[in-house]
């Protein structure tokens, strides 16, 4: 059977557009209609765009016509998390405090994106401020994971994991602060990736904590991240979190081949340290034959216990989220949602001296990660413990009860791509991690787009 058009991947719809084989404007149409019939189940949108949308897809079809076709994201229908500022269009990062709150101006990312031809359909459910969630209090519901709408979808990227699982757009633009693209990734079952710190600009996207914040893309496939990160990364001036270095071709680095590549196994961290459950032990098990089938080198890594980067990486985020938000908080405290708002006074707990120990240690976490990478092309671990709880059972201060296994991505600020590497029995999807040397997105990229060639996980969609 063909695959629906709102299911094409971005390169397959492309490919499609380049041949002249699909229209823009038929493709924008067939994700509005699936946006119309599917997200009033899952709240992945808060405010779809639709007519903007089929402006901007009749556009690019007469630009193609006329032989001006940009490059692989032109008429591309992707959706954008609502911290993203969107010239004209409201941005409210999910919160009361920000509901009528209109930007004048694009995110410098987003602005990339459309440069390349990409179609906005809509701003994308988050957590408060990227921080606060699930939380039924905000002005907003939380999005639902498409595998089964009484599951959590994880955050902060929630409607961006949702909406690209469930074919209501093929791309989507996540951040990362304490796993915030990878976690929804694993629980919606696509593919994220969280590139080098300063390799994608943030200005325009609201902070959440100054010196761990990502932006990143999250779409079906790996193949599909490399075109969208191909138009979002590159050097800004204005962001001085930014790296001038040039970009090199995502997509000519998937050339299938790992064979000789050296993969870490970070076992300790999900056998050892803590235990993820048993069903994702088999599923990384077999993620880690698959890869040594197609010929890499593998080996166990042994690194500081998972609990270390957790601490380090929550009081520099607690602390640097006090720092955005204190002035509001002290003003007027009662326009935070519950759980954003007793969050934020955990951060006020910390003094100077934790936060500049939390900095020490940072440093000494990030240096043992690249020394074990001096030896390992990748480093590999699981992407959650276990598959997608019911979102009416995740404890508001979750992310403080267990170690993390997003925090050393963060904490050592390299990329780390999230990969879906198999199913439960109920349905639900597993993720792993695929993380890589400082600016090397492109061996990541090419280590989890080989193994979705190997396995057949890609060929499963939901049906919410």
């Amino acid at each position: 059977m063909s695959t629906p058009l709102h299911f094409l991947t971005i390169d397959a719809a492309s490919r499609r557009i380049a041949s002249g084989t699909l229209s823009p404007v038929t493709l924008v149409e067939a994700v509005a209609e699936r946006i119309a019939a599917v997200d009033p189940r899952l709240d992945s949108y808060i405010l779809p765009t639709i007519e903007s949308a089929r402006a901007e897809a009749r556009r690019a079809e007469a630009e193609i016509a006329a032989g001006r076709r940009i490059g692989p994201l032109h008429g591309i229908p992707i959706g954008v998390k609502d911290i993203v500022q969107t010239a004209g269009v409201r941005t409210t990062c999910h919160s009361h405090i920000l509901a009528d709150a209109v930007p004048a101006a694009d995110a410098v990312v987003l602005a990339r994106l459309k440069a390349a031809g990409a179609i906005v359909m809509g701003k994308l459910a988050t957590h408060e401020f990227a921080f606060g969630g699930p939380d039924w209090t905000l002005p907003f519901p939380p999005a639902r994971n498409p595998w089964n709408r009484n599951h959590f979808t994880a955050g902060s990227s929630s409607g961006s994991g949702a909406a690209v699982a469930a074919g209501l757009c093929l791309g989507a633009l996540g951040s990362d602060t304490a796993g915030s693209i990878r976690m929804p990734a694993a629980f919606c079952g696509i593919a994220g990736i969280k590139p080098t710190y300063g390799l994608v600009s943030r200005r325009g996207v609201y902070p959440l904590a100054f010196s761990l914040d990502h932006i990143g893309p999250m779409c079906w496939t790996v193949r599909d991240c490399a075109l969208m990160l191909q138009g979002m990364a590159g050097h800004d001036p204005d962001d001085p979190g930014s790296a001038d270095r040039a970009v090199p071709d995502y997509a000519a680095a998937l050339t299938g081949d790992v064979a000789g590549l050296r993969v870490g196994i970070l076992r300790q961290f999900y056998e050892g340290d803590d235990r993820a459950d048993p069903a994702m032990l088999a599923a990384m098990a077999a993620a880690v034959a698959t890869l040594g089938g197609l010929g890499a080198r593998i080996e166990d890594v042994t690194l500081s216990p998972a609990e270390d980067y957790t601490a380090c990486g929550n009081i520099l985020m607690l602390a640097e989220a006090v720092a955005v938000h204190e002035a509001e908080m002290r003003a007027r405290p009662e326009r935070f949602g519950w759980i954003l708002r007793e969050r934020l006074a955990l951060g006020t707990l910390l003094s100077a001296a934790d936060y500049i120990q939390a900095s020490r240690l940072r440093r000494k976490l990030a240096a043992e990660m690249e020394r074990a990478l001096e030896r390992c092309d990748v480093l590999l671990m699981p992407g959650a413990w276990s598959t997608a709880p019911r979102i009416d059972a995740v404890p508001p201060f979750q992310m403080f009860q267990r170690p993390s296994l997003m925090s050393p991505g963060n904490v050592s600020g390299l990329p780390v791509l999230a990969v879906c590497n198999g199913f439960s029995d109920a349905g639900l999807p597993f993720g792993m991690q695929v993380i890589g040397r400082r600016f090397d997105e492109a061996t990541v990229l090419r280590v989890g787009d080989a193994y979705e060639r190997a396995t057949p996980w890609r060929d499963r969609r939901p049906n919410p």
